[in-house]
């Protein structure tokens, strides 16, 4: 019997039904010599600590680093898990070949090959399933395909190494740090090698807003024939020099020196990958990368699309043949956009490139149409279609003209843009236009004439805080921070993490409190500006530590690299990370403190029965009780007691003589007394 195992249920139902395997059992579906399983995500993972030996439970300097001789294997710890491992381990007890139908890239060999080291059924012979779609053609084909196991055995070496080396640096580090900083009772700091570089991104941009000063400038334009022409050598930063090339333009008339006309040619769009789709539709519509990410994988697993999860936007070479039919399947809720298409259009060839095309190729509709979509699944589904199309259509004509112009031997400048064509850009005519776009009437070589010249103030503008747009696009091309050519080289096709992995890193950042989403812009809270202060090793919070990593793991999967060499590496790195923290001196990390200590300006802290502060180790007993003469001091009356140095009027005070009374409350020489 052979048993195939696919990554999630949804996905083993595909591959029964095109296969016409119909006899349904607990954990399983069987028939035609097959029998299908699946795993839930991740069913195995790397040991506890404490499961290795009880004295790395404890969280203690002492037992730093952790490095486990051997790593091991467990089974997760829910039910459910545990089951469906008790299926898959007996169906493999009397397989004869095992399928790997796991998603087709380093995560899902990795999910696949846990699960047959766990069951200690490592002997049994391997088929690979690699498929793009989950469609029945796709699926057929991969089956008339299947590729030896062993030809992805470096995937799995190198899918390997990076869970071992996330383990021994983010838990290590995370201990460390949490051990020396964290706050008792608030969760520990994690850290981690791609959250912290992403944080350290964050709280950069955020301080050089909060630290930009601006600064006015001054312009100076000549209106000639209703058209503005600027100064051709920019801005001035004092209001003299602007009045001083004024009073030098009076009297003169604007010459015009040059007029230049060329047809820009503007190709459409590349087609998504996972990363460009989440930023186009936080753009459009606000959604999150973790929202799109769930979207385009039910779109997936609901075979309209092919697999999300891929760092490409280019097609392979052999899949040139299959766009028409996938035109085709389109017509039905696209007629308008299609019917505007020539007669055997197609892509050109800048969308086919093998080399470019890793796992997966960029996202596509499939040939079968949508069925039950919400809205938001429409939202990204049109998205994915309209990106399809457009590389059919062909490229937007724009005619854009500079014209020159002298005033007094000042020169000037305007240029102006007519579209000839709109080509694929007719598909996004909703979209904004562009607001620098003007046209120009017909100047002529030598025409001069009087102008109306005039003096422009503006101010510079700090940068702009990150949307998940634009973080997503500097996770992406993180690797312009890497200094070494070899290590940027590495990380021009993956950044800061996969396609796959960026939106939990920014959920995860979320969830742990070092960072907030205001609007549509992601910042810094207080805690994670405070951490990234707090660690010295610029290879723990910078992109080059990825780079290096990204690197060497893609070595590994080209087996030119050993990953005994690179785990050794990562031990060595680990190990100095405890020395690093234990030669920082600094104060606890305050998580959400309520505000300044007025003793010894430490921050005052939620505590179980006090709002006190948080150098209390070093001496400092500045208190405010949580329970007063009976009456419960809430938060908001901490902060203002502690913002304004005095409250508003306070019911429910009970005197000794157990009246009820009312009183302000504050702060005197660091003392919290009552106030009538």
């Amino acid at each position: 019997m052979k048993v195939i195992v696919a990554e999630k249920p949804s996905v083993a139902r595909s591959i029964a039904e095109c296969l016409g395997i119909t006899g349904k059992y607990e954990g399983y579906l069987e028939g035609n010599g097959y029998q299908v399983t699946w795993a839930f995500g991740h069913l195995v993972g790397l040991k506890n600590p404490d499961e290795y030996t009880p004295d790395w439970k404890p969280w203690r300097m002492e037992t730093l680093p952790i490095i486990p001789d051997t790593f091991q294997l467990k089974a997760n710890d829910d039910d459910g898990a545990k089951k469906q491992l008790a299926v898959i381990k007996s169906l493999f007890s009397k397989a004869t070949e095992v399928v790997c139908a796991t998603d087709a890239g380093r995560e899902g060999e990795l999910i696949f090959r846990y699960i047959v080291d766990w069951t200690g059924y490592e002997h049994l012979p391997v088929k690979r399933l690699w498929i793009s779609s989950l469609t029945d053609e796709a699926i057929r084909t991969g089956f008339n395909q299947l590729k030896d196991g062993g030809t992805f055995y470096n995937l799995y070496q190198a899918a390997k190494c990076r869970s071992q080396a996330d383990w021994l640096v983010g838990l290590n580090a995370t201990r460390a740090y949490s051990i020396k900083f964290g706050q008792q009772g608030k969760g520990a700091l994690s850290i981690g090698r791609v959250q912290t570089p992403v944080l350290a991104m964050i709280t950069q941009r955020d301080s050089d807003i909060a630290g930009f000063a601006p600064s006015n400038f001054w312009e100076v334009v000549a209106l000639y024939n209703d058209i503005q022409f600027q100064y051709l050598d920019g801005r001035f930063s004092t209001k003299l020099e602007a009045d001083n090339l004024l009073v030098k333009l009076g009297g003169h008339n604007l010459t015009i020196t040059d007029v230049a006309g060329k047809s820009k040619k503007i190709m459409p769009p590349l087609l998504y990958d996972l990363t460009d789709l989440q930023k186009d539709l936080n753009v459009r519509y606000g959604f999150t990368a973790e929202q799109t990410l769930l979207l385009v994988q039910s779109l997936y697993e609901k075979k309209s699309v092919t697999y999300p999860r891929t760092d490409s936007r280019y097609l392979s070479g052999d899949m040139k043949a299959d766009m028409p039919k996938i035109l085709e399947s389109l017509c039905g809720q696209f007629a308008a956009q299609i019917a505007l298409l020539p007669s055997g259009a197609m892509p050109d060839n800048r969308y086919f490139n093998d080399d470019k095309v890793t796992d997966h190729h960029a996202i596509i509709p499939t040939a079968t149409p949508p069925k039950s979509l919400n809205a938001d699944e429409a939202i990204a589904y049109q998205a994915i279609s309209l990106r399809f199309i457009s590389a059919f259509y062909p490229p937007c004509i724009k005619q854009v003209t500079t014209v020159k112009a002298v005033i007094n031997g000042e020169n000037f400048k305007t240029a102006g843009t007519i579209i000839e064509s709109q080509g694929w850009q007719v598909l996004y005519k909703d979209d904004a236009k562009d607001k620098d776009a003007k046209i120009l009437p017909p100047f002529v070589k030598g025409e001069t004439g009087a102008h109306q010249p005039k003096i422009t103030q503006g101010k510079t503008t700090p940068p702009k805080s990150f949307t998940e747009a634009t973080l997503l696009a500097m996770m992406e091309s993180a690797g312009k921070t890497c200094e070494e050519g070899v290590f940027k080289d590495a990380m021009k096709d993956s950044g800061l993490g996969t396609p796959a992995t960026r939106a939990s890193t920014i959920e995860t950042l979320i969830k742990r409190g070092f960072i907030v989403r205001q609007k549509n812009n992601v910042v810094s809270s207080p805690s994670g500006r405070e951490l990234i202060k707090l660690i010295p090793s610029e290879s723990l919070k910078s992109a080059a530590l990825t780079g290096e990593w990204e690197h060497k793991l893609k070595l590994i999967e080209q087996g030119t690299y050993s990953p005994d060499v690179f785990i050794q590496e990562i031990v060595d790195f680990t190990q100095k990370i405890k020395t690093d923290v234990e030669g920082i001196n600094h104060s606890p990390i305050i998580h959400n403190s309520l505000g300044d200590c007025p003793l010894c300006n430490g921050k005052v802290i939620d505590t179980p029965k006090t709002f006190g502060c948080s150098n209390w180790k070093t001496g400092c007993q500045f208190t405010i009780w949580k329970v007063i003469s009976k009456k419960k001091i809430s938060t908001a009356v901490a902060k203002e007691l502690l913002a304004k140095g005095e409250t508003k009027m306070i019911k429910g005070f009970i005197g000794k003589n157990d009246k009820e009374f009312q009183a302000g409350l504050k702060m005197v020489n660091g003392k919290v007394l009552f106030s009538f």
